[in-house]
């Protein structure tokens, strides 16, 4: 992927998008950056096509979905295997988030959801004989986000 500048128009789209993707109109999005629906169009399609946007997903109450036990792992595997590693247990049943850190141990977090204390130590023995050694064990009771400042669009202002 090539490096993607982007400017204000793009960053105010970005912060729209992340406010709220799912109800918020191209037209809606070109009022607020002060552009025609067609540019934001363009725009949107090609921050898609330059791997800026890299999808558009629900945010799931997964408690409210059936799955109560909502956990984050965090584990270690070794530097040379951690990408690899990282990539196979997506597939794991109840995985739903793997993030990659920069250090030498507690280098991998796997988010998962369970419906029971069997489902979790299932996933834990998978973990393990795939090569994690997993370092503790947190049970997720919220989560919260907004969208990155850097986005907000300063159109209109003076």
């Amino acid at each position: 992927m090539s490096d993607v500048t982007l400017d204000e128009i793009d960053r105010g789209i970005l912060f729209l998008l992340q406010k709220d993707a799912r109800n918020i109109t191209i037209a809606e999005i070109a009022e607020e950056v002060e552009v025609s629906a067609s540019t934001v169009r363009n725009r949107i399609e090609e921050m898609e096509e330059g791997g800026v946007i890299e999808g558009y997903f629900p945010k799931i109450n997964y408690e409210r979905a059936n799955f109560p036990l909502h956990v984050l792992f965090v584990c270690s595997a070794p530097a040379e295997e951690r990408e690899e590693l990282a990539r196979r247990i997506l597939e794991q049943r109840g995985v739903v988030d793997v993030r990659e850190m920069l250090t030498s141990k507690r280098n991998i977090y796997v988010e998962v959801v369970a419906t029971d204390t069997r489902d979790l130590t299932d996933i834990t023995n998978d973990l393990s004989s795939q090569g994690f050694t997993v370092e503790s064990t947190e049970i997720i009771t919220s989560h919260y986000t907004r969208p990155w400042g850097e986005f907000e669009s300063n159109s209109g202002e003076e």
